[in-house]
């Protein structure tokens, strides 16, 4: 075939144009007629809404954004205040408005005794007035060392754990040279009572 050919002529053979940019939106700033390729929020009640600005004016425009402009201090904390549950109701735990005034206290602690009655309660916290007391932890066994701080604290080996404390408070408080005058003779004496009462506790005896 030759390349003159009539058919050859007919072709045209079109070119693809480049596809159009989508233009920036001018500046929202009045007077200015640069691109507003940066977004900033329009401000209450317009969630979702944007102005457009160039980088100098959203600059500007953020330095003097105020979201509560136009509120009072009332509306102000109202506002916050709502924010903090995202703008949903709350009500007071353990209201179902089932029982009103003394008749819901009754059922509760009716509630409570009959759950205490199923459970361990080992801090005593469901127990009411009406409730036996709670009996004490069992006691560790007096070792060696234990013996020892009992004595230096001029306890028998059954003293209690209160009996301890007491012991040790009073201690304390008399050889404690702010306690006697400033008298540093005692001072051994009350450093033995506090390694014997620390030694004590940590094994569980107060």
């Amino acid at each position: 075939m030759k390349l003159d050919s009539k058919y050859f002529d007919a072709i045209r053979v079109k070119g693809k144009r480049a596809a159009d940019k989508p233009r920036a939106p001018e500046c929202a700033w009045e007077g200015c007629d640069e691109a507003g390729i940066y977004k900033a929020p329009m401000g209450r009640d317009h969630e979702g809404q944007y102005l457009h600005f160039c980088v100098d004016h959203v600059r500007q425009y953020n330095k003097s954004y105020n979201y509560f402009s136009g509120l009072d201090d009332k509306d102000i904390q109202r506002h916050l205040k709502d924010s903090l549950t995202g703008d949903r109701p709350t009500w007071k735990m353990g209201h179902n408005g089932s029982a009103p005034g003394d008749a819901a206290k009754a059922a509760t602690a009716t509630r409570a005794r009959r759950w205490n009655g199923r459970t361990r309660d080992p801090f005593n916290i469901f127990n009411g007035e009406d409730a036996p007391p709670r009996p004490e932890a069992r006691r560790p066994k007096v070792r060696s060392l234990e013996a020892k701080a009992l004595k230096t604290l001029d306890l028998s080996q059954q003293a209690s754990g209160e009996a301890i404390r007491a012991r040790y408070k009073n201690l304390v408080k008399q050889l404690h040279p702010d306690a006697n005058g400033g008298d540093r003779g005692t001072e051994d004496r009350l450093r033995e009572v506090i390694q014997a009462y620390k030694l004590l506790k940590q094994s569980g005896f107060c």
